[in-house]
């Protein structure tokens, strides 16, 4: 087990959105470090579920829960999305979906959804 606490972003590969995604989940969980599995439109990718990366997303996840102890996992949708170019209320459908498919992959982990505006400001999706 790594040392520190960590917390796990499937976060889309925009840089505009790691260092806000990384800044509020180290805040907002207490955690040292946060592991970034980074796709584009990783909201769609797991949101319908047909494509092979969401294995791939799965076992990167793994690798955070499993050997560093990762007890959370925020699934990260945001404006202006270039790998899933659709309105803020697709994204937050995709979102939803996703957050209910990452959950069923691991027992006694917490799954979030977080959403960063235009501003790239991160909103926690309930």
């Amino acid at each position: 087990m790594a040392d520190g606490r960590f917390a796990t972003a499937v976060n889309c590969m925009d840089g505009r959105t790691q260092v806000p995604v990384f800044e509020y989940i180290r805040r907002s969980y207490s955690v040292d470090y946060v592991d970034m599995v980074t796709e584009a439109g990783p909201d769609k990718i797991l949101g319908e579920g047909k494509s092979p990366l969401v294995e791939s997303i799965k076992s990167r996840v793994a690798i955070s829960v499993k050997k560093h102890g990762s007890r959370v996992i925020a699934v990260v949708s945001h404006h202006e999305c270039a790998g899933n170019p659709v309105s803020k209320e697709m994204h937050l459908i995709n979102l939803g979906d996703s957050i209910k498919r990452v959950s069923s992959w691991f027992q006694g982990v917490r799954v979030i959804g977080l959403w960063v505006d235009e501003n790239w400001r991160v909103h926690e999706v309930k």
